[in-house]
């Protein structure tokens, strides 16, 4: 039952990633991420998602799943999808944030309504803002393949760190 296979990644330092954040606002530093000015953060190398499109309040994410994806069970592991909707949402929230602002996940609810494998072929997380307020911002995301059919729906409450007056 010998027949190993390789992967290979490679990324940039994720503390220097960070601090270019700095002085940017959510939109601005996404933006210079997808234009590659600045480089895609260690996860999406990893799991090899990209940001696909962004506007202020949503963010649209894909990826091809891959055997390296897989679960013991011979399908896509449930964690590509919830991590795919914990960066998609996330986006989402952090392009509405202005400069000096954060956020990190509190909350995560993730629905599995089919398997992926490397038949199902690229598929689209799409996240978009349901509310932002002073201290939290609420997000949810879907994740479909190319012919719109849904594979998991997510929800996801984040906490928001405004600059201090």
């Amino acid at each position: 039952m010998s027949n190993p296979r390789t992967r290979t990644i490679t990324w940039e330092d994720p503390r220097a990633l960070a601090k270019a954040a700095v002085g940017l606002s959510g939109m601005e530093y996404l933006q210079k991420i997808v234009a590659g000015e600045l480089p895609p953060p260690p996860i999406g190398v990893l799991l090899n998602f990209r940001i696909a499109e962004l506007s202020e309040g949503r963010a649209v994410f894909t990826v091809e799943p891959a055997e390296y994806h897989y679960n013991p069970i011979g399908v896509v592991h449930g964690g590509l999808a919830a991590t795919l909707l914990d960066s998609a949402m996330g986006c989402a929230v952090h392009s509405t944030l202005p400069a000096g602002a954060s956020y990190t996940t509190l909350e995560i609810k993730v629905n599995f309504l089919r398997a992926m494998s490397a038949e199902t072929g690229l598929v689209r997380c799409e996240a978009n803002i349901i509310h932002v307020g002073g201290r939290t911002a609420v997000a949810e995301g879907k994740i479909l393949d190319q012919q719109g059919k849904l594979y998991a729906h997510g929800t996801t409450t984040c906490i928001v760190f405004r600059p201090s007056a």
